[in-house]
């Protein structure tokens, strides 16, 4: 078993005497919480906590104009669309919404998701052909296309207007399409920068609608899947990103969709209590396990799906693909543990085989970088190709390593923590070599090590339930917006015990003296073997619902014993 890591804390600065002032409507502990967010004064608490936009124009997307335009010609002109999306959560919500919201435009539009085992990730020149065989005239990408100049000029050559919308960062050349959207590209005007694949596609409903009112479109129909997109893509979760997912959480919680409440009530979930953490746990997981382990087409069918029995027995196909899922990472990630600690590399982890299921190697890249710290590369090797995933950590971008590397590859992208590519069997080596000096380069002079962060510092017995309905202001929670986490110092351990498949969660009740609460700690059962008398708490506070019964606990981040130091 891989050593546990030794975690940094890093407690925020307490709030200045000015900002707690400026922030007096809330109670101290809260005033704190906020600070941390950056926030600093009443208006912008208000903006924050009721996910207020400034400016949510979709026109002043680059490229949004054209895009609608031509998307009307379209439909008035009856010529045949494809709305090209990508077979993860984001992608597959991306494409449900814009063919649901150019169905209503009169547009006659299909969907395409590429096969992720016999096409890859992102447009492709076969794909294409078959499409411009069909007398396809329009193809909208969403979630993908931003890195595919070869792909567009291809379209064009085919007699196919592509219309781009995509999220990621653009290589050097921008393709030469008749719309590109993308905020990121230089020279958009768009305020916000984080918004998801599906949060553009929302972001061409809007504008369709505006342009065209008589069409009888309202964007904010299709909020749910906005919400399931952006929260499982893991983007920021604040701007307007927060206020998308936050009124698509009210929307989800009615039931009104077929798919997804079929979808959580096969993960035993409560449809009327959905949160942003059940998305990215529960729900996202078993969309993305269609694509993962066979097409992402049973994930795109419940999700436009209108009826509870069929999406039924579509959310338990998707069940059972997760369990699949599940255990497939478990081998992968053994194998890929062992390749890893035997390369003998320590800046970067690598491991390839051909055993390895290529819809599986992003989950075992995230599971070597939990247990080590180190990025990680995990690849699938084919007969003439090896197709990657990456993960990284907040001390090397990858995508931007993956840059440096591109002479080698045959495509890559991707964000600064995660990323994939394409690689030809015989430039393995050569890219294994240029990755690990570009780490080494770039991490070796560091003291690469977690850090986990806390909004204060409190006393056990300071926290009180009431705190609860203050946390509730702060959700949805997640990337960049995260629970508030707390410290509580030399706490007596009471009780301790492991729980959970191979005891590997741990159940204790710690106290300070004066009040006593039970706490969970996912994934960390060893400490049963070793657990001090005197402990500190890095943890959320939370509601435990069990058996119709609900009652206060500590959600345990980390563990240290009383007196080692934070850092």
């Amino acid at each position: 078993m891989p050593p546990r890591l030794n975690r940094r804390w890093i407690i925020h600065e307490p709030v200045p005497t000015e900002i707690d002032q400026a922030l007096g409507a809330y109670p101290p502990f809260f005033r704190q919480i906020l600070f941390a967010r950056g926030i600093e004064d009443e208006f912008q608490a208000q903006s924050f906590l009721h996910g207020q936009i400034e400016d949510d124009n979709p026109f002043k997307l680059k490229g949004m104009q054209e895009a609608v335009e031509r998307i009307f010609w379209a439909a008035d002109h009856g010529e045949k669309v494809v709305v090209y999306g990508d077979y993860d959560v984001d992608g597959v919500t991306a494409t449900a919404l814009l063919v649901g919201v150019l169905s209503r435009c009169g547009v006659d539009v299909k969907p395409y998701i590429p096969n992720r085992f016999e096409e890859g990730y992102g447009l492709n020149s076969e794909a294409l052909e078959t499409l411009a065989s069909q007398e396809v005239r329009l193809v909208i990408t969403v979630d993908c296309g931003i890195r595919s100049p070869r792909e567009a000029e291809l379209a064009e050559k085919l007699g196919i207007d592509l219309i781009i919308s995509d999220h990621h960062h653009p290589g050097d050349e921008v393709p030469d399409a008749w719309s590109v959207i993308c905020p990121k590209q230089e020279g958009d005007l768009y305020p916000d920068k984080n918004l998801s694949g599906v949060g553009l596609a929302y972001k061409i409903a809007q504008a369709l609608a505006r342009h065209r009112p008589s069409a009888g479109i309202c964007a904010d129909e299709w909020l749910d899947l906005v919400a399931l997109g952006t929260v499982a893509d893991v983007v920021p979760l604040k701007g307007e990103n927060r206020s998308l997912v936050r009124r698509g959480l009210e929307l989800i919680r009615r039931g009104g969709r077929p798919g997804i409440y079929s979808l959580a009530r096969a993960a035993g979930l409560n449809i009327s209590k959905i949160c942003a953490g059940d998305i990215g746990f529960i729900l996202g997981p078993r969309l993305n396990a269609a694509g993962r382990i066979d097409t992402a087409d049973a994930a795109l069918r419940l999700l436009m799906v209108s009826d509870r029995q069929v999406g039924g027995l579509l959310a338990q196909e998707l069940d059972n693909h997760n369990m699949e899922r599940q255990r497939l990472t478990r081998e992968i990630q053994d194998k890929a543990v062992r390749q890893a600690e035997s390369s003998g590399f320590k800046e970067i982890l690598f491991a390839f085989d051909p055993s390895f299921n290529s819809g599986i190697v992003g989950l075992a890249a995230s599971r070597l970088v939990d247990t080590f710290y180190r990025p990680a590369v995990v690849g699938t090797i084919e007969d003439e190709f090896t197709r990657a995933s990456c993960r990284s950590i907040p001390e090397f971008h990858i995508t931007k390593a993956l840059d440096e590397c591109a002479g080698l590859l045959v495509r890559h992208g991707g964000h600064a923590l995660a990323a994939g590519f394409t690689v030809r069997n015989e430039n393995i080596p050569a890219l294994v070599e240029q990755l690990h000096s570009i780490a080494v380069r770039e991490l070796s002079s560091l003291e690469l090590r977690p850090s986990l962060r806390a909004d204060l510092e409190i006393q056990l017995s300071d926290l009180r339930p009431e705190f609860l309905r203050y946390l509730d202001l702060l959700e949805p929670t997640g990337q960049d917006n995260p629970e508030a986490i707390f410290v509580s110092r030399d706490l007596r351990v009471n009780k301790v015990r492991q729980v959970g498949a191979d005891g590997k969660h741990l159940k204790l009740a710690v106290s300070d003296g004066r009040i006593t609460y039970d706490a969970i700690a996912f994934g960390q059962g060893d400490w049963a073997y070793s657990m001090p008398e005197r402990i500190d708490l890095l943890y959320t506070f939370e509601r435990n619902e069990y058996n119709g019964k609900v009652s206060l606990q500590l959600k345990v981040r980390d563990i240290k014993a009383s007196g080692t130091p934070d850092d």
